[in-house]
């Protein structure tokens, strides 16, 4: 990589969307930064566990904020994953242990929620664990917030006062967006009441901007409550709540989903009402499952984060979130194959590529600008399509194959290779090889295999893939295949069992002549 004028001179030019996003930033001080720096948040409802969701948009995040480091070297960053740990526990979600701690709870703010797996102090706590080992899981570099601890410490005090002062001038921004019944009992500040815990969505029957207090109305006893809008004896509905910590947090970047378009465009409306700007960002478009419907956490029709780590490595996933974040996309088993050796690929041109096209090329932004050698001699279609033909999950049987066809590799030697290795192995046994079905060949395509295998045998076991693949073109031309696709998708189909598959020269050097042979013959036993 080029010395860091050169890259911030090409990242000022660079039309990948990282560069883009992070030129708003730019933008948003023409004049210089501040002291603090510039500031990124992710945030996180943590009344379930982290998802894929959350992967994406901190990977995304993490991007342009490295991208915005390439073009403002020296300017201090930070990313904040936020944690929504004060909000209070609306149900008891699916999948929990001791799930009656939790009823007996509801309400409660999360941090004050007992942790059914009596591992923490709170559920809060328990599933901001989760986060934080998720997070570090990934390498992520951060600085963890909890809502609860902000309240409660004052470092929200000030903006807290300020929406207090400003109370009419933010409910304005809110009402017109409410129905007449919801309306009538707003309030941008939910007590949280001294007697149960609860976080109370309770009108507001006074307030008092110089004292820091509202008054509700207690629902069981009928008195009058008075309480400061400070130190978390209320909290704030989360629209409010979100224009205030980017105010209070000094907040310059921050991406959601389109989903959240109409709230960002609120809560933007109220950070500039408490004088503030409201920070860059964009808004990403949502997954899609195998049907094209969005996923949903609660209909559970969409792929875990485990899911495809158990099929592909992590940076195959930060390439898919990488790709077209603006773009609606499925979010399937099928996808993953492809990421893989798409992510292979970029990683394979980014050495050879000038600074222009490395910038512009999804492994610098995967690997924060330092991508690792490339090292992978086989691909991981390849791969797949030899587990499926061997029907074996057994990486050791697949290494014996990989061993043969790249000299001098092996599982210490080759990482990369052997967690690909064993990816293909089980995505080949749970997605694949149940779908498989050789078919008779024709007359015209038995006639074909035949000579092709007479062609290879001619050979001989030992050749490299481009002596195999000649000898395929050339049994299919002779066979007068006008098409070579319709040759291609007939070998596919009857040795494999699918209709796609490899680079037929790559996988007989890879599979072993012998054996492919052996495979030719099954096929012309079908036939007689």
């Amino acid at each position: 990589m080029s010395n860091a004028t050169e890259l911030r001179d090409a990242a000022l030019e660079n039309k990948a969307w990282p560069y883009e996003e992070a030129r708003k930033l730019l933008a948003r001080y023409p004049n210089g930064f501040p002291e603090k720096g510039v500031i990124f948040e992710t945030g996180y409802g943590p009344s379930g566990l982290p998802h894929i969701g959350t992967f994406g948009e901190v990977v995304r995040t993490t991007m342009v904020r490295r991208a915005f480091e390439a073009m403002a070297p020296g300017v201090k960053t930070r990313l904040i994953a936020f944690s929504d740990d004060m909000d209070g526990l609306r149900k008891v979600p699916d999948g929990i242990p001791n799930p009656e701690l939790l009823r007996a709870n509801l309400g409660k703010p999360l941090t004050q929620v007992p942790d059914p797996f009596g591992t923490h102090s709170s559920f809060g706590a328990h599933n901001n664990a989760r986060l934080q080992a998720f997070l570090d899981g990934f390498g992520f570099e951060y600085e963890f917030l909890s809502s609860t601890a902000c309240y409660q410490s004052g470092m929200f005090d000030a903006t807290l006062l300020k929406i207090l002062e400003n109370y009419d001038a933010v409910i304005n921004v809110i009402l017109p967006t409410l129905g007449p019944e919801r309306r009538a009992t707003y309030s941008p500040f939910l007590p949280i009441d001294p007697v149960s815990g609860i976080v109370l969505q309770v009108p507001i029957v006074a307030r008092d901007a110089a004292a820091g207090t509202v008054s509700y109305v207690r629902p069981e006893t009928n008195e009058t409550v008075t309480v400061p809008v400070t130190g978390g004896a209320c909290k704030l509905q989360w629209k409010v709540d979100w224009a205030m910590r980017w105010v209070a947090l000094g907040i310059d970047y921050e991406m959601a989903g389109k989903d959240l378009i109409d709230s960002v465009l609120l809560s933007g409306r109220i950070t500039r009402v408490l004088g503030a700007e409201p920070p860059a960002g964009f808004n990403y478009e949502l997954f899609l499952d195998a049907e094209g419907q969005k996923i949903s956490k609660s209909k559970g029709n969409g792929l875990t984060i485990e899911e495809w780590l158990d099929y592909g490595p992590p940076e195959s996933l930060a390439l898919y979130m990488y790709q077209s974040p603006r773009k609606a996309k499925r979010l399937h088993f099928d996808v993953i194959p492809r990421a893989i050796d798409e992510y292979a690929d970029f990683l394979g041109k980014y050495p050879e590529q000038p600074i222009e096209q490395q910038l512009g090329n999804p492994a610098h932004h995967i690997h924060e600008g330092a991508p690792p050698a490339a090292d992978l001699p086989i691909s991981f279609s390849l791969l797949l399509n030899l587990a499926s033909v061997a029907a074996t999950d057994d990486p050791a049987k697949l290494w014996a194959y990989v061993s043969r066809q790249a000299p001098g590799t092996s599982p210490a030697s080759h990482p990369a290779l052997d967690r690909l290795v064993h990816h293909a192995a089980r995505y080949a046994r749970d997605f694949v090889v149940p779908t498989l079905k050789r078919r008779a060949p024709d007359e015209r395509e038995a006639a074909a295999l035949a000579d092709l295998d007479a062609r290879l045998a001619a050979v001989g076991p030992g050749a490299d893939a481009e002596a195999y693949q000649f000898e395929v073109y050339e049994a299919g031309k002779a066979a007068g295949f006008e098409n070579l696709r319709d040759w291609f998708k007939a070998l596919y189909e009857t040795l494999i069992g699918s209709s796609q598959g490899p680079r037929m020269g790559s996988f007989i050097a890879l599979y072993g002549l012998d054996q492919t042979r052996a495979l030719i013959a099954s096929a012309l036993s079908k036939d007689s």
